[in-house]
């Protein structure tokens, strides 16, 4: 069972986030870690649906999850895609099971190999349909009962009031417009995190711990860092010139 503090601790850290300064990205991230924190998921990670209606790579509490969600998203089948094409959760699978592997091939196959042994996901709903999903892997097989999944399903809805906050979206476009905006920021910060790993000679994973250590020292959006080192690399000459 879910412990109250750490369920009270979730609204307290998003509540900070929606009253500064708002960056989607890293109000996703903060909610995909908060999900992997009060579940006892080893990670989770958060998909969204873009435009034409394909699942896009968002956000992680882990780098890594990236992999697994984009080969979701290139091969059109997981756990997220199940949940989010038929709008309804995907709980306790045990990845072992030949089940798993008939279901989702690939996916099964690579998480088993980076040591996931049992996924959930849970929808991202508006309004009764679902616009993206909450996936969380573990490395034991951790089953969810009906009072947890119903707390982490709150969690996800969370995610959805920050994708659609500072708005009140009553057509369907005004939300095609936010959820395009996340999947664009995204974009950019994967093209931010090559630049600097480039010009830094480190992973993209040091390179994206370099960003967002930037982006909240100098009290900046991740997603607003990441555009500008993109499209004006010297706007930031202390993150964008090689060190001495």
């Amino acid at each position: 069972m879910i412990a109250i503090d750490k369920l009270t601790d979730v609204f307290v850290a998003v509540a900070d986030t929606l009253i500064a300064d708002f960056d989607i990205i890293e109000f996703l991230e903060l909610v995909a870690q908060k999900a992997a924190a009060i579940s006892t998921a080893s990670a989770a990670g958060i998909v969204l649906g873009d435009p034409t209606g394909r699942l896009q790579f968002v956000a992680a509490s882990e780098e890594s999850v990236r992999l697994l969600e984009a080969l979701a998203v290139q091969s059109e089948s997981g756990p997220c895609q199940d949940c989010f094409h038929t709008g309804e959760p995907v709980v306790n699978t045990d990845l072992r099971d030949t089940e798993a592997h008939r279901r989702w091939p690939a996916f099964a196959d690579l998480a088993v190999s980076m040591g996931y042994e049992s996924v959930h996901a849970l929808p991202l709903r508006h309004q009764g349909t679902a616009i993206g999903a909450l996936t969380l892997l573990s490395v034991h097989a951790h089953p969810l009962e009906d009072a947890d999944v119903k707390v982490v399903q709150a969690v996800a809805d969370i995610a959805t009031i920050g994708i659609l906050q500072e708005r009140s979206i009553r057509a369907s476009d005004l939300l095609t417009e936010q959820l395009q905006y996340a999947l664009v920021s995204r974009i950019s910060i994967e093209q931010a995190k090559g630049i600097l790993s480039r010009i830094h000679g480190i992973s993209v994973d040091d390179a994206f711990t370099l960003l967002r250590s930037y982006a909240r020292g100098a009290g900046l959006g991740l997603s607003t860092v990441a555009t500008e080192i993109v499209n004006d690399p010297e706007r930031h000459p202390t993150l964008t010139r090689p060190s001495p």
